[in-house]
């Protein structure tokens, strides 16, 4: 069920949003993980695009890695990220099937083994896919607080589509917002698919 306003902790709180979506997904039965996951996988099919910028989901994120070779056999080229050691926007570089990937800077994070592309490569996407905790009717994404993809979506092309990948019930009225954050074009969710959002304002 979607949230209303009503629902929503104080709009200044975003520690507050963090702290009760991942009890919520903690909480979450390893059966419905996985049924989310098969249908996010379904869901791909909507986002047709040559490059796409992704991420290997982990923990109590929604999807899985099989995602990654869903996108693959559609036939998009598809880029995951490389956190770098000290705080700035992400690296990027090829993904190329399971074996091309190893624990990266933040165990349990999976990342890609291949030639580092650099932070530009995120203006050869057509569609970056964002994970969130959360996002709202207008693009507002609430993240982990790290800002690592804050910092990488301004250097992407102006035609890039921004998607956030959440659960239905994570696809909320209202966010709290910052002058920094990026919006988000769409949704992507397991029950609804791909759901379009108010169009971020222009920078």
């Amino acid at each position: 069920m979607q949230r209303t306003d009503n629902d929503n902790p104080p709009a200044s709180g975003k520690a507050a949003w963090r702290e009760r979506i991942r009890a919520e997904r903690a909480a979450v039965p390893q059966e419905q993980r996985d049924a989310e996951a098969s249908a996010l996988a379904r869901n791909l099919s909507e986002i047709q695009a040559a490059t796409v910028c992704f991420y290997v989901p982990f923990g109590t994120e929604p999807g899985s890695r099989a995602l990654l070779d869903v996108l693959s056999r559609q036939g998009s080229r598809v880029l995951l990220p490389v956190i770098p050691d000290a705080a700035g926007p992400l690296d990027w570089a090829e993904y190329s099937g399971p074996s091309s990937l190893a624990t990266g800077v933040f165990p349990p994070v999976l990342e890609p083994t291949g030639p580092r592309l650099g932070p530009d490569a995120v203006r050869e996407a057509d569609v970056v896919l964002v994970p969130a905790l959360a996002v709202d009717r207008v693009g507002v994404r609430l993240g982990k607080g790290g800002g690592y993809y804050d910092r990488s979506l301004v250097l992407a092309s102006r035609e890039t589509r921004f998607v956030a990948v959440v659960r239905d019930s994570e696809l909320v009225d209202r966010l709290p917002s910052e002058p920094h954050d990026v919006r988000m074009h769409a949704a992507l969710t397991p029950g609804r698919g791909l759901v379009s959002l108010a169009e971020r304002p222009e920078v």
